[in-house]
C-alpha cells in the first residue's frame, strides 16, 4: 500500500484536531479516562484496541454525538465542546454507510450542500467532483439497493467529501466488506486521504488495517491511551505488556540474565529450553543472575533441526502442531519446560516439507528479535 511516512509537523503548523484530557463515564463505569491527542494536517492516525476500550465513544465526542464529562475538543483551533455535531466541520463515515435508501446517488451525495441551501449548480458541481474522485461516475441515478457493498461505501465517502469537511472520522468503516474488498477500499481509501490532504481519525479493532493505512496509532486500553506512535514504533517497541500482547502475535518467556565476559554479551538463562543472546540489555543497571522477561515475534525466528550448531544461541522443544496459511505456516512448538512458542515458517516453492509434527527443533531467533519486556 502506498504510504506517505510518518507526518511531521512544521514548526509553525498547529494541529487541525486537540483532545485536552477529554473523559466520559456511563453510570459507574469509566469508559474514556483522561485522553489527549493532537492530529496534524495531513495525518491519518488510528484509535486501535479491544472491545470495550473506549475508542468509539472517543471518536463519537469528537464527532459530537456525545459530550464529554471532562476535557476540550479544539477543531481548527477553535473550541467546539459544547458545539452540536451539525455545526462541526467533520464528515462521518459510519460502518453501515448510513444511506438513503429512497435517495438516488445523486441525492445522497448532493444532501450536505443541499441542506445548506446551496445553489443547484454549487451541488452538481460537487457531486461531479466527489463522485468522479471515488470513481463513480455513471452511478449518479442509481439508488443504494442496486449497488455493491463496495459501491455503496464509495458513494458514503463521496457524500463526506461533497460537505467539504476539514477532518474525515471513520467509524469501523471496513469491517462489513469481506476480506478481498476490504483490502481493495483500505488502499483507495489511503490514496485519496493522501491526495486530499486531509486530516482522518480511524476507530478500528483489525491491528493490520491500523498498521497499514496510518501515520500514527493510538492504542487503547480500559479507556486509557497506552500507547501513540509509527505503526513501527507501536509493534516492534511496544511500552507496555498489553500492547506487545495486543500488536500481532508475541511469544514470552522468563529466564535469568549472565554475562559473558569473554563473548562481551548478554544470555539470558530459560532454563531446560537452553539460552538466547539478547542484543540489547533490559536496562543500563542489568546485572548478573537478574530475572527478566523477553518477547520475540513469531516471524522473527527461525526452526533448525540441528542442536549443535546453535550451542548457547537456540531453546530446544518440539512441534505440537503446523498449520498452512497459504503464504506461510505456523508451527506451534512446546519448548522444553512447557513453554509454548510460535514460529512462522515462510512457504518458499519446490522446498518439500522440512520439520514434522511431534519432531524435534531448536528455536533460533534472527539478531535483534529479542526484546525485554517493559515492567
Amino acid at each position: 500500500m502506498k504510504k506517505s511516512g510518518q507526518k511531521i509537523a512544521r514548526v509553525d503548523e498547529k494541529p487541525v484536531l486537540e483532545l485536552r484530557g477529554i473523559s466520559k463515564s456511563f453510570g459507574q463505569m469509566n469508559v474514556v479516562d483522561d485522553v489527549s491527542l493532537d492530529v496534524w494536517p495531513g495525518e491519518f492516525v488510528s484509535l486501535l484496541g479491544p472491545s470495550g476500550c473506549g475508542k468509539t465513544t472517543t471518536l463519537r465526542m469528537i464527532a459530537g454525538f456525545i459530550a464529554p464529562d471532562e476535557g476540550r475538543v479544539i477543531l481548527g483551533g477553535k473550541d467546539i465542546t459544547e458545539v452540536p455535531s451539525y455545526r462541526r466541520d467533520v464528515g462521518m463515515l459510519f460502518q453501515s454507510y448510513a444511506l438513503f435508501p429512497h435517495m438516488t446517488v445523486r441525492g445522497n451525495v448532493g444532501f450536505g450542500p443541499r441542506m445548506r441551501r446551496e445553489t443547484s449548480s454549487v451541488i452538481a458541481d460537487k457531486v461531479r467532483w466527489a463522485l468522479s474522485l471515488v470513481k463513480l461516475e455513471g452511478y449518479e441515478d442509481r439508488r443504494p439497493n442496486e449497488l455493491s457493498g463496495g459501491q455503496q461505501q464509495r458513494v458514503a465517502i463521496a457524500r463526506v467529501l461533497a460537505g467539504g469537511a476539514s477532518m474525515l472520522l471513520l467509524d469501523e468503516a471496513f469491517s462489513n466488506l469481506d476480506a478481498k474488498l476490504r483490502g481493495r477500499m483500505q488502499e483507495e481509501v489511503r490514496e485519496l486521504q493522501l491526495r486530499l490532504g486531509i486530516a482522518t481519525v480511524l476507530v478500528t479493532h483489525d491491528q493490520e488495517e491500523a498498521l497499514a493505512m496510518s501515520d500514527r496509532i493510538v492504542i487503547m486500553n480500559g479507556g486509557k491511551v497506552e500507547q501513540i506512535g509509527t505503526p513501527k514504533r507501536v509493534y516492534s517497541s511496544p511500552s507496555s505488556l498489553f500492547v506487545a500482547d495486543f500488536m500481532g502475535r508475541c511469544n514470552r518467556i522468563e529466564g535469568t540474565l549472565h554475562h559473558d565476559d569473554r563473548a562481551k554479551a548478554w544470555y539470558l538463562d530459560c532454563g531446560p529450553s537452553g539460552k538466547i543472546k539478547l542484543e540489547t540489555i533490559p536496562h543500563p543497571a542489568a546485572r548478573e543472575g537478574e530475572q527478566c522477561q523477553v518477547f520475540a515475534r513469531p516471524e522473527h525466528l527461525s526452526l533448525t533441526q540441528s542442536a549443535k550448531d546453535h550451542e548457547g544461541d537456540g531453546l530446544r522443544g518440539r512441534i505440537e502442531r503446523l498449520v498452512y496459511l497459504g503464504s506461510r505456516s505456523v508451527a506451534y512448538v512446546t519448548l522444553e519446560g512447557d513453554v509454548p512458542f510460535q514460529v512462522q515458517l515462510p512457504n518458499k516453492p519446490g522446498l518439500s516439507d522440512e520439520f514434522s509434527v511431534d519432531g524435534p527443533v531448536v528455536v533460533v531467533p534472527l539478531p535483534g528479535a529479542v526484546t525485554p519486556l517493559p515492567k
